[in-house]
C-alpha cells in the first residue's frame, strides 16, 4: 500500500515538505507548524500498488483554533523507525524520522559508530526519509536521526540488523549402502542469524538438531 492526502478537493493534493510529512508506514499527515493555508478539508488516500486499486477516507477539517498562538517549542519527535528493524540481504530499507516544532525542525542523519554513509545512501523529503539500496552486512548497526531547532534539539535511534537466508555451503548426495555399514551424512549451511538444522526422513522428522550432521545406522 502507499498512502496521499488530498487537500480540499481532487487534484489537489498535500506536498511534502519540510513542515508536512505522510508516513508510509502508518499513512498518517503530519504538520510541523500549522499555518492559516493549511486550513481546509483533507482525505487520506490509499493505493494498492498491485491492483491499482483506490479507497478514500471520508474528509476530515483542519481548523484554527481561536484562543491563542502557539509560541516557539522545542523538536518534538512523532515518526521515528522502531528500536530494532531487521533488514534481508539485498533489500531497499526505508527509515523514517519527522518531528514537530516551532521554529519547524531541521532533521540530520549518522551512524552512531561515526562510519559516514555511503555513496548510495539518499536523503528524501526534506531529509524525513533515509534509503539505503541493496542493503549489505556493512550497512547494519545503530542509525540516529537528530531533529533540531533554535530552542533545541532531540534524536531517536534503531539498531539495523543484517539478515540473510540459509545458503548451502555442503549438501547430502543419493547414497547406496549395504545392511549393517554406517552411513555419516554431513550438511552445512550459513545464514545470519545461524542457521539451525533439522533431519526428516520421507517428509517425518527423525532425530532433534545434532550439530548439523547426521550419523545414522540402517538395517
Amino acid at each position: 500500500l502507499t498512502f496521499a492526502w488530498i487537500f480540499n478537493e481532487y487534484p489537489y493534493s498535500v506536498q511534502q515538505d519540510s513542515r508536512r510529512f505522510i508516513s508510509q508506514e502508518t499513512g498518517s499527515l503530519y504538520i510541523a507548524k500549522v499555518e492559516p493555508s493549511d486550513v481546509g478539508n483533507y482525505t487520506c488516500v490509499v493505493n494498492n500498488t498491485v491492483t491499482k486499486q483506490k479507497v478514500l477516507s471520508s474528509p476530515t477539517p483542519l481548523v484554527l483554533r481561536s484562543d491563542g498562538v502557539m509560541g516557539e517549542y522545542e523538536p518534538k519527535i512523532e515518526v521515528h523507525f522502531p528500536d530494532s528493524v531487521p533488514a534481508a540481504k539485498e533489500s531497499a530499507v526505508k527509515l523514517e524520522c519527522f518531528a514537530l516544532g516551532n521554529p519547524v525542525p531541521e532533521i540530520s542523519w549518522r551512524r552512531t559508530s561515526g562510519v559516514p554513509f555511503p555513496s548510495k545512501v539518499k536523503m528524501k523529503n526534506s531529509n524525513a526519509v533515509l534509503e539505503i539500496p541493496n542493503f549489505q552486512q556493512e550497512d547494519a548497526g545503530t542509525y540516529e536521526c537528530i531533529a533540531e531547532n533554535r530552542r533545541g534539539k532531540n534524536a531517536a535511534r534503531g539498531r539495523v540488523s543484517y539478515h540473510a537466508k540459509p545458503q548451502w555451503l555442503q549438501t547430502i548426495t543419493d547414497t547406496a549402502q549395504s545392511i549393517e555399514e554406517n552411513l555419516f551424512w554431513e550438511c552445512k549451511a550459513n545464514g545470519k542469524p545461524k542457521p539451525s538444522y533439522s533431519w526428516l526422513k520421507n517428509g517425518e522428522q527423525m532425530m532433534a538438531e545434532q550439530s548439523g550432521s547426521l550419523t545414522s545406522l540402517f538395517g
